[in-house]
């Protein structure tokens, strides 16, 4: 499997850093709150920062609001960044599956158990498309090409590990096709890949129905399936269990913040969250993007996370995804 992992993850000397809902220092968040999306712009993570940030200036227009980009290794680059700023209760970083996977690929020494969760926000399936130009006109003509020569289909997608990796992973496993054998490139933000996709430069891509969908709708990108179990609304895609691979799989996003925080610092970012959900603008935007609304904080959040890391890790391991 050929891999080209665009920002490699630096190590980091740590010192021990509480988890959740730890007693440090943290106090209420009180500043300007800025929310990390750790990746480049164009991709699921800042497509939901960005949405996040203009339903929480709605929802709390007192409240300043600001989103910046930390790119790099599946968001490992930023969650590292985010364990140096322990206790800072004015500080969210968009986060999820695909964070959950890098972690593994690229070993990262920051996990998730050095930061607070705060919410789980939604769950978005994958979908699998090809230039508008491809000689695939559906799924059976991509797998039966792969079949032929693995390494002269070329996927692109998001960081190693991610959903993406683990969807292409999961259909060549469905297909008959070794998933170590998987020609695929990742990138550190879903522009890179749709710029790939649009420049006739990659086979096929595989992404978040958001982030591609449009492309579809215009006839610039066409859908060969989607991870769903049934066909999506106002979306002309087959699944691909339609398609004749058995794969069904949900991508989610969520919000967590630094370790260390105070209950008060927890309980103020929990409550705006909550706030900034319950608006009118951000079920606009969850509507609009096809995304499905799982919100869930607190205690059931975490143990969510907890469930999820272990069954990533399996998962992972099974289709030799970690170097």
């Amino acid at each position: 499997m050929r891999l080209r992992i665009f920002a490699a993850f630096a190590a980091l000397t740590l010192g021990a850093l509480a988890g959740c809902g730890g007693q440090g220092g943290g106090t209420a968040a009180s500043g300007t709150l800025r929310i990390m999306a750790p990746a480049a712009p164009g991709g699921g993570w800042d497509q939901t920062s960005r949405t996040a940030e203009q339903a929480l200036k709605a929802a709390a227009p007192e409240r300043k609001v600001e989103v910046f980009n930390v790119p790099g290794a599946g968001g490992t680059i930023g969650l590292a960044q985010l364990a140096g700023e322990k206790g800072n209760g004015d500080l969210l970083m968009t986060m999820g599956l695909v964070m959950v996977g890098a972690i593994e690929q690229n070993r990262s020494k920051v996990t998730l158990a050095e930061t607070t969760p705060i919410a789980k926000l939604t769950e978005e399936y994958e979908i699998v498309v090809v230039p508008a130009a491809s000689p695939f006109r559906t799924l059976a003509d991509l797998v039966a090409a792969w079949k032929a020569d693995p390494a002269k289909v070329s996927i692109s997608g998001g960081s190693a590990g991610g959903t993406d990796h683990i969807v292409a992973g999961l259909m060549a496993k469905a297909a008959g096709v070794d998933p170590k054998r998987v020609n695929y490139i990742a990138h550190s933000g879903g522009g890179e890949a749709l710029n790939e996709l649009l420049g006739n430069k990659v086979s096929a891509g595989i992404s978040g129905v958001g982030e591609f969908a449009e492309h579809v709708r215009s006839g610039k990108l066409r859908a060969l399936g989607v991870t769903s179990g049934q066909r999506l609304p106002g979306l002309d895609a087959p699944t691909l269990k339609e398609g004749g691979l058995d794969v069904e799989l949900a991508n989610w996003r969520g919000f967590v913040a630094p370790g260390g925080l105070s209950e008060a610092g927890r309980k103020a970012l929990t409550d705006l969250v909550t706030k900034m959900h319950d608006s009118r603008p951000w079920k606009d935007a969850v509507a609009k993007n096809g995304w499905i609304d799982s919100f869930q904080t607190g205690r059931p959040f975490a143990d969510y996370l907890s469930a999820e890391q272990a069954r990533v890790k399996g998962i992972i391991a099974e289709m030799g995804l970690v170097s």
